[in-house]
């Protein structure tokens, strides 16, 4: 009876094997798509290679799309219009297409690949976006899973970005890792300082990007990364600004406080901010910092759970519903709102806001999966 388990196990493993090695030979050479023809904007052409997504073969074009996923089919940033040789709509786009994008021929770059001559159609200001090196200038624990990253420009020397936009930091392989990705991590420093940037970058558990920033970057190391990206930014107005973060959702909200005080802005802003325990707090001397630069700036943190030890005796409970206690009863009908953290986080604020009349129009934010 055991032998004829072992020789089943062994037949099992020999046909999983000989799978394996066809579809690696299938991959090489059926999948080979040869030379294509990729056609920019009906002005730029391009032969590239077939075989990968479309965003990864125009990176290689040095021409960059924003992806806040990194590529994997989330963020639906890469969106374009492909006029000819996109195939048929995939389903994991479907979910992130309006009808009228569909209609209009709109495709997510990481999603199509590259199998036959194209012509695709991306906003102009796409070709503003950058590849840029730079050398790790700090690297400073925030919280026990928050680290700011500094980086010191090399080439090119300055960058210009509004301030809430995100770049996207590429990892290079260790340990085991032999993958590069990139991450998108929203800029906190201040957009006037050209020839730095500083990001706040959180460790996921298994995160490829996040692991190799925290355990295995080192100050002094050359990294590079593609930028700037992004619509999240200070829009014109009058009326109070309401920002909601969490952990590192605070690195746009930062920047964005640090122009206001650069361009004298007055307008009112209450910033609430959500933690679980007190150790998830930081930057709390600088919240004071800004309070003391911008008269009408007032920080709101809240923990959902504080530890006894905690000796907590601010405000206690998801951010959402301290959000919602601040709106009740105001006139919210020239407010704007800012978000960023977890997806549930925002869709969470998004309906607290507009259960309160602060319309979607007014309402900006970058989901960070």
């Amino acid at each position: 009876m055991i032998h004829q388990i072992i020789l089943t196990v062994a037949a099992v493993t020999a046909i999983n094997v000989v799978l394996a090695v066809l579809l690696v030979i299938a991959e090489r050479y059926l999948a080979d798509f040869g030379e294509c023809t990729l056609t920019v904007n009906d002005q730029k052409k391009l032969d590239v290679k077939g075989g990968s997504t479309l965003l990864a073969t125009l990176s290689r074009e040095k021409i960059f799309l924003p992806s806040a996923c990194g590529g994997r089919g989330t963020c639906a940033y890469c969106k374009c219009r492909i006029q000819s040789g996109a195939g048929p709509l995939l389903p994991t786009e479907i979910p992130l297409l309006s009808s009228e994008e569909i209609e209009n021929q709109v495709r997510l770059a990481c999603q199509v690949k590259v199998k036959q001559d194209m012509a695709i159609t991306i906003p102009e200001e796409l070709f503003a976006i950058q590849e840029f090196r730079a050398s790790v200038k700090e690297i400073r624990r925030l919280t026990h899973d928050i680290k700011l990253l500094r980086l010191s420009l090399l080439d090119p020397g300055e960058i210009s970005f509004k301030s809430g936009q995100y770049i996207q930091l590429k990892s290079q392989p260790y340990a085991d890792i032999r993958e590069r990705v990139s991450r998108a991590y929203s800029i906190s420093s201040p957009n006037h300082v050209k020839n730095a940037i500083d990001l706040i970058v959180r460790l996921v558990p298994e995160g490829i990007c996040t692991t190799w920033v925290h355990e295995y970057l080192r100050e002094g190391e050359t990294v590079s990364f593609v930028g700037p990206m992004g619509d999240f930014f200070l829009r014109d107005g009058r009326g109070e600004i309401i920002m909601v973060a969490g952990g590192s959702g605070m690195a746009p909200m930062v920047s964005i406080l640090h122009e206001m005080i650069h361009t004298n802005n007055e307008r009112k802003v209450t910033y609430f901010f959500g933690a679980v325990t007190r150790r998830d707090l930081f930057y709390l001397d600088e919240m004071n910092a800004f309070r003391q630069k911008l008269p009408n700036f007032k920080f709101i943190p809240a923990l959902s759970e504080p530890l006894p030890e905690d000796s907590w005796d601010g405000e206690t409970g998801l951010i959402t519903e301290i959000l919602g206690k601040y709106l009740k009863g105001k006139d919210t009908s020239d407010m704007q709102g800012y978000l960023c953290g977890s997806p549930g986080m925002i869709q969470a604020s998004i309906q607290v806001m507009k259960e309160h009349h602060i319309e979607g129009d007014r309402i900006f934010f970058d989901p960070f999966a």
